[in-house]
């Protein structure tokens, strides 16, 4: 008998780390040395909190440079960063490192923010409950999928391949352990930055009854 797929969401207490940054120098201190808990949490806060908006907001980082620092450049770069490529937050942490030192060896003398404008670390504590929602074929999986909340959507498709380091999204593994390879292989190809989380959730449902229907 195949392992039935149970929906989990999440539920999240936003910290400040106590630490601050009033230029990109002290930007690049910080994400040098905070947990990726802190990582995570800037560079997919956006995406939590304005899911009816349209996609592919920008960052934390991107948005304090472009909006308070006034270095639009380097806002640009920071944004510009493809999220869906990275499978680990340290090599995340890596690519924003490298584009803040590449602009500080160009740049040279670096600005500063106004009195009160400096960036805020902060971070994420998770905690994941099970939903109510269980799947045990393809049929049940939509008709869940159509009733869970988006922080559930949210935790299987984006928690788990960044945060938790999966690899893919928890669909994807779950397709692939009940043999639906092509389905799996579709929704890992999925740019989920692409789309709001709502959108994100009518896709998903329409390649699922694509398949199920061949």
């Amino acid at each position: 008998m195949n392992e039935p797929f149970r929906f989990h969401t999440r539920l999240n207490l936003v910290e400040l780390l106590g630490r601050r940054a009033a230029t990109v120098c002290e930007l690049l201190d910080g994400i040098r040395e905070v947990p990726g808990a802190s990582i995570y949490h800037h560079t997919h806060r956006f995406l939590q909190q304005h899911h009816y908006l349209s996609p592919e907001p920008p960052n934390d980082f991107a948005y304090w440079t472009t909006e308070v620092i006034n270095d639009a450049p380097l806002g640009e770069k920071l944004s510009s960063v493809d999220i869906i490529q990275f499978e680990r937050i340290a090599d995340l942490r890596a690519t924003l490192i490298e584009i803040l030192e590449a602009h500080a060896r160009e740049v040279g003398q670096l600005k500063s923010c106004p009195t009160g404008g400096e960036f805020h670390f902060m971070a994420s504590q998770t905690f994941v409950v099970p939903t109510r929602y269980v799947a045990r074929d393809v049929g049940e999986f939509t008709e869940c999928l159509q009733q869970v909340t988006i922080n559930s959507l949210y935790f299987h498709m984006f928690d788990a391949r960044l945060r938790l380091e999966h690899g893919e999204n928890d669909f994807s593994r779950w397709f692939r352990y009940l043999g639906s390879g092509k389905l799996a292989d579709e929704l890992a190809h999925l740019d989920p930055y692409t789309y709001t989380l709502e959108g994100l959730r009518q896709r998903i449902i329409q390649l699922v009854k694509k398949h199920d229907s061949h």
